[in-house]
């Protein structure tokens, strides 16, 4: 029998191939064995180009064990349980495509009931490890599946790696993403002895900035996109976390206490939460709330139950959003309704002086006090040389091969302004056109949902169904049922409309069942 290497060389050999992907971008598709790997500890001895495989592992259900860091792990994930994992080919490996490269990535094959396709996954802010509950979750769905730590191994509010690494940041930006999915659908091919049928991409905060820059700028690796609240104007976002950041924090001279983020919530609500016609605690768009924290200032001198002039100014500011003194946004504020997770973002400021200390000054000794955004974000913007941010429009070579995405961001996110997806989704409408904007993209916006998930409203939906069916029989989603669910229960669910339409109650049955809403457009 033909060794694994020797089925590899038949025809055109896989390295060459895959050093070709690298440069050009080109899908992995047409690579195929016709006799699939002899056992997943086999893939040991594949040859790839920069990469060395350290682990090939058949796991047993039940058997997976998380491997030990020194930081915290995934946030939001602390808890996740693996019991239910099914056996599973697990491949480690390590890519360094420049001498100053050190890309790790794990990939997940099932052992049976494959799906046939393969599902690139997400992490979040500047996260240097191995995000293992996205593989999983992919893992249980039958997707042969992948993840990186973007090239560095440190904690998600940790930038340091980058002081005086311009190939990591490299790395980080775009090229440890790319270099993991074409590794890995070779990894794929190689274990099942055939390529995916479709490639999908399934990431939320950083993770959607990384899904983006995939359509932008390597548009043939994946068929079909989730891009979830995301990062992707980097150097204007983390700009904004900063005067944010402080205004969440108890050593801030412009510390807003939590017990107040309760009180201008329901004064938020209270102003505007009958505007769509409903009085459920959500608002259903919030851009259309109208309100000013200064009608909460303190009038005597008790101010538990009321703002400090401070507190006003400081709340005004994070609704407000990065402006010049000039008054020109770089930034969207947080919108109305988000009050209840301001405690989230008390430490966000960090990942912001991170950027600024360790990319764009370089000094880590850098002070925070002396930001200004004027100068300081153009600078940020001047150095970035489109490696971090996102922003780009021009998705034709993604939508040319039949690319879709599938953006949503929660109204009610405390760390990435809703806004700044509203205003990427408009900018790439109006360079590639309506129709081809209308074939390709949608874009959900999620009332009462916070930062990927959580929050006030319905907030589990499945996205990544609704791409598939999408990509794999041309049906575009008029509509995506998300729930909200209270310990065990689900106690609502409502309909999440292709933007700019709106869920808009028929005025009849409960206002907690999708059955009785329609989408429509915004009056």
């Amino acid at each position: 029998m033909s060794t694994l290497n020797e089925r590899f060389t038949r025809g055109v050999a896989l390295e060459g191939l895959i050093k070709q992907m690298s440069l050009s971008g080109v899908l992995l598709l047409t690579v195929a064995t016709s006799v699939r790997a002899a056992s997943c500890e086999s893939l040991s001895s594949i040859s790839l180009p920069n990469t060395k495989i350290t682990l090939a592992q058949s796991v047993a259900p039940g058997k997976f064990v998380l491997p030990d860091h020194p930081w915290p792990k995934n946030p939001g994930f602390e808890n996740f349980d693996y019991a239910s994992l099914p056996t599973f080919c697990r491949v480690a490996a390590e890519a360094r495509p420049t001498s100053d490269s050190h890309i790790k990535f794990e990939v997940w094959m099932p052992s049976s009931n494959w799906n046939g396709k393969f599902q690139g996954t997400g992490n979040g802010v500047w996260s240097g490890e191995i995000w293992y509950p996205p593989l999983a979750q992919a893992l249980v769905r039958g997707y042969a599946t992948a993840n990186t730590d973007t090239g560095h191994e440190g904690a998600v509010d940790d930038g340091s790696f980058a002081l005086n690494h311009p190939e990591k940041v490299i790395d980080f930006g775009y090229r440890a993403v790319h270099e993991m999915t074409v590794q890995a659908k070779a990894i794929v091919t190689a274990f099942y002895g055939r390529a995916p049928r479709f490639s999908y991409w399934n990431g939320c905060s950083s993770g959607g900035k990384q899904g983006l820059k995939e359509a932008q700028q390597f548009p043939m690796d994946y068929d079909g996109i989730v891009a979830g609240a995301p990062g992707n104007y980097w150097t204007h976002l983390v700009a904004s976390l900063i005067p944010i950041g402080d205004a969440t924090r108890p050593d801030s001279v412009h510390y807003i206490p939590p017990s107040k983020h309760q009180l201008l919530h329901k004064a938020v609500l209270a102003a505007c939460d009958s505007a769509d016609g409903i009085k459920d605690g959500i608002l259903n768009d919030p851009r259309r709330c109208v309100f000013d924290p200064n009608q909460l200032l303190c009038k005597g001198k008790g101010d538990s139950d009321c703002l400090t002039a401070s507190e006003a100014e400081a709340a005004a500011a994070i609704y407000r959003g990065l402006k010049t003194r000039t008054g020109r946004q770089l930034y969207p504020g947080l919108a109305p309704g988000s009050e209840l997770g301001w405690a989230f973002i008390a430490n966000m400021r960090i990942p912001g002086v991170e950027h600024f200390r360790y990319l764009t000054f370089r000094n880590p000794s850098w002070d925070y006090r002396t930001f200004n955004a004027e100068r300081d974000v153009a600078r940020a913007d001047e150095l970035d040389h489109n490696i971090i941010n996102a922003t780009d429009p021009n998705l034709t070579r993604f939508f040319g091969h039949g690319g879709k995405v599938l953006l949503y961001h929660g109204w009610n996110d405390p760390a990435l302004a809703p806004q700044n997806t509203i205003d990427y989704y408009n900018s790439v409408r109006l360079f590639v056109g309506n129709e081809a904007a209308n074939n390709s993209m949608r874009l959900y916006m999620a009332p009462g949902m916070g930062h990927c998930g959580g929050g006030e409203g319905p907030n589990q939906f499945d996205k990544l169904a609704a791409l598939e069916t999408w990509v794999e029989d041309g049906k575009a989603p008029e509509r995506i049922i998300a729930s909200h669910r209270q310990g065990s229960m689900t106690d609502r669910t409502r309909p999440l409309c292709p933007f700019p339409q709106l869920a808009t109650y028929t005025g009849s049955g409960s206002t907690d069942d999708a059955a009785n809403f329609v989408c429509s457009a915004a009056k």
